[in-house]
Formats: structure tokens, sequence, C-alpha cells
């Protein structure tokens, strides 16, 4: 369907759902319900014995209910659609994010950005390495890794896709291969992805998880640039594997790193000390962005961090005061260091928009949507918002630092093994530090409306329409 006949629709639908909000109070003791097979929930199969077969029901019932559908109908979801005790199978969610990402086109928003970029070039940490701390051989990646998406580990520390796979989905190019993977011929045609798990921007010490800080990344860049163009200028030979030249200044150089600098501070610093070194931990960040700018780099596209209070491992570690805690449960010093944080990275962005007027720089507030989704969670069709699902101990947290997901040991003199839950889509955590590719799909949901975007986008984004996801 053309886009100009989907925007009345769904601005009318919107209008309705606005003013049944305001009107009707829905708590009404029993449904009657009259239709057809939009809301037959078995009339026709109980009364002549037309009983629709697989794969009809696969997606909820797992069997044929003598509904016309794969899963539930609008009937079904009308029934209770904000109970946290109902959980919407992955298919039906795929399918509330998409619509809540089109209502959201059609919104009026202010004009920035177009979303018509050549190639994708990424900085960041485990929230967007398709593979490269894997690759290095620094760690490796057990099932049930990968499991949702890819059947097996994919160098992602996700069951599934990241919201760099969602975003390069919908800008309808390919997932981005890790810089240092090497086996299997990768293609950077479309881009190349620099992050790897565990970095940091400040540079790595011999204590870090990971060798690969924001600046080393840069220098990797800058490498990888320079060997693309002494390959182009040998002729075409590789042209359908590397980017072409002015792929570098059309590009998109993406960044989401920083969560790592405060998580891991809070280890041995104290709160005024890990605040007190944010300054420095942006100077270097400007650094690496001019660095890049001096290459060329027009288009930047920087994610804040996100509520770190609310990740499994660190409440494990520093919420067992019930009074560190705020009212969702997260660490409150964790976020109140994010919140800061990410006060002075946008007080950075809005410099940098002022001394580059050749550049497009948008500060993506990733902070307010995971806030949004752990405070909410049940409303997106999620049940658990802070514990893991790949862990080990149960609830309240499921989740033990002395075992990993996916791995098996012996503890207490007993062979356990960190496993996945039953049902990933129904948990915002993965593994205590990563969320899940549900949670991630609904984040990159919220990024593509633009409206937590600085400055915001929407209104020149047709690929939105082709979503995949």
């Amino acid at each position: 369907m053309a886009a100009g006949n989907i925007a009345p629709q769904i601005l009318t639908l919107l209008s309705i759902l606005s003013s049944t909000v305001n009107s009707i109070d829905f708590n009404y003791p029993a449904v009657f319900n009259f239709g057809d097979s939009n809301s037959d929930t078995g009339d026709l199969a109980a009364g002549l014995g037309f009983l629709p077969g697989p794969p009809y029901g696969r997606a909820y019932f797992k069997t044929p209910t003598g509904r016309f559908c794969d899963g539930r109908l609008i009937v079904d979801f009308l029934r209770n659609p904000s109970s946290p005790s109902v959980a919407l199978p992955m298919a039906s969610k795929t399918c509330i994010l998409n619509f809540l990402t089109l209502l959201s086109i059609f919104l009026p928003l202010t004009q920035s950005l177009h979303f018509n970029f050549p190639a994708v070039f990424n900085f960041g940490d485990s929230n967007s390495d398709t593979g490269n701390l894997v690759a290095a051989g620094i760690e490796s990646i057990r099932p049930p890794y990968g499991e949702i998406h890819f059947q097996i580990p994919s160098g992602r520390y996700c069951d599934g896709r990241l919201i760099i796979d969602f975003l390069m989905d919908a800008m309808e190019l390919p997932f981005l291969n890790a810089y240092l993977e090497s086996v299997g011929a990768p293609n950077f045609r479309k881009g190349c992805n620099f992050a790897a798990a565990g970095s940091t921007i400040l540079p790595a010490t011999a204590t870090s998880v990971c060798p690969f800080s924001f600046g080393i990344q840069v220098n990797q860049f800058l490498q990888f640039k320079a060997r693309v163009l002494e390959l182009l200028a040998k002729g075409k030979k590789y042209n359908k594997y590397i980017p072409a030249e002015n792929y570098f200044e059309k590009g998109l150089y993406m960044f989401d790193i920083g969560q790592n600098d405060l998580a891991g501070a809070f280890y041995s610093k104290t709160f005024d000390q890990i605040v007190a070194s944010i300054p420095n931990i942006l100077v270097e960040f400007e650094t690496g962005i001019k660095k890049l700018h001096d290459q060329g780099a027009r288009n930047f596209w920087i994610h804040n961090t996100g509520p770190l209070g609310c990740l499994t491992q660190n409440v494990l570690k520093f919420g067992t005061d019930p009074s560190k805690l705020d009212e969702l449960g997260c660490v409150s010093s964790h976020n109140q260091a994010a919140k800061l944080f990410n006060l002075q990275l946008h007080g950075l962005t809005k410099k940098l928009q002022g001394q580059h007027s050749d550049s497009n720089i948008t500060y993506v507030d990733i902070y307010t949507i995971k806030s949004n989704l752990i405070a909410n969670y049940s409303r997106y069709g999620f049940e658990q918002p802070i514990m893991a699902c790949c862990g080990y101990g149960g609830p309240p947290l499921n989740y033990d630092t002395r075992i990993v997901c996916g791995q098996t040991k012996v503890l207490d003199g007993t062979s356990v093994t960190a496993q996945a839950c039953n049902d990933s889509t129904e948990y915002v955590n993965w593994d205590g530090i990563h969320y899940s590719e549900a949670a991630n799909q609904y984040i990159s949901s919220q990024i593509l409306t633009g409206k937590f975007s600085d400055p915001p986008f929407a209104d020149k984004m047709p690929f939105l329409l082709s979503l995949k996801f």
C-alpha cells in the first residue's frame, strides 16, 4: 500500500485511540461479541466441524484453535492488552513495534536528517559489537548466544540481533562485518564495524577487559581507510568488497560507547570521583571525533549511555541495600552517573554542531528509551524488566558472577550450567549485562521515530515503510 494511503488511516486510528483513552472506562464484567472470521474464536469450527489445520494457531496456541490466524485475533488482545501476565509472542511484538513506529512517522516532527547513506562505520562496545572481540581471540561465545535469529553464536553478546542490526536493516543495508573478522572473506562494501565488547572511551590499561578503546578503534578506521584507498588505486578488482572513495564522506559514523567507563569505575572509585572524570572521558571522545572529521567524516550519530543501574549485574553487586535502589529497582548512583555523563555528552554534541556547520551531528537519547522500557515493560509485552534470561540462581535476578551465560561449572560441589529461559522475548535483559533481541527491537523502533534525537528527524525517512523487523 502506498504511503499516501497509509497516512490518513494511521492518523485516523491514532485519533480514535486517543479519544477512546480519554472517554471510555474499560472495566466491563463481560463481553458479548458478534462478527465474522476477524473475531471468530471457534464458532465455525464448532458449528460445522470445519477446523482449519496447521499452521493456523502456531504463533501463540501452537495448535489450530478455530481462529483464522497464526495466533491471536484483535478480540483476544482487547481481552486484557495491558496485563503483565499476558505474554506477547515475538510475532505479535513485531507487529506492535512496527505499528508504533509507523504511527510516529506520520506525527509532525521537525526537519533534519536524510537516512540515505551508502555505508555505515560503527564505533562502540558490546552494545554494538558484531564480532570483533571474538575474532581477536580474546573471548569465545557459546550457545545459547545467537539462538533467536542466527541459530548459532554470531559474535554478538545477545540471543539474536543488536540495535545496530535493526538500524542497518531499516536502512536496507547489510549487517556490518567486524573489522577484525578475516574468516570467510567478509564484505566491507557497505561499511565496517570497529566496536568491541568491553571497550572504553579512555585508553585501555593493563587490567582492561578489552584493549580496543575508542582511540584504537579510530586508528583502526584510519588504517582501514588508507588500505581501501590503496586497493581502489589498483583497479576494480576489489570494488565489490570495499567502500567507494566517496562513501567515507557520505557514510554514517555511529557511536555507542562510554558505558564501560562509568560502570567499571564503580568497582574502584567513589561516585564523586567518577563524576569528576567525565570531562576527561569526553575530551578523549572529542579528540576521536575530530580525527574522523579531519578524514572527511560528515555524518555523525551519537548514542548516549543507558540506565546502568538497571543492569542485572549492577543490581546484584551494588543493590544489596534497598535504600540504594530507586522505584524501578535500579541502582540510583549508577543511573545518576549515567545522567550526568549524558548531560555533558549532549553539551559536547551541541558544541560540535556549532563548530562544524558542514556536518550532520545527531545525539540519540538511548537512556530515555531504555528507562521507559524498564518502567513500562508490561505495556510492551515483557514480563521481566531486570532479571536475566540466561544465567544461574533463579529469581529475583537469575545472575551469578561466578558463571556466565552458557557456561558449565562446578559450584559448591555441584556441576551447574547457566541456561537460557524458555522465552527470551519476555525478558528485557539477556545475560545480566546485555539486552535481549526483543528489547533491542523495541529500542530500535523508538530510535527510528526520531523524537528521541537532537535534532529530531522522521519526515524524510520513507525507508521505514519497508521495515523488515
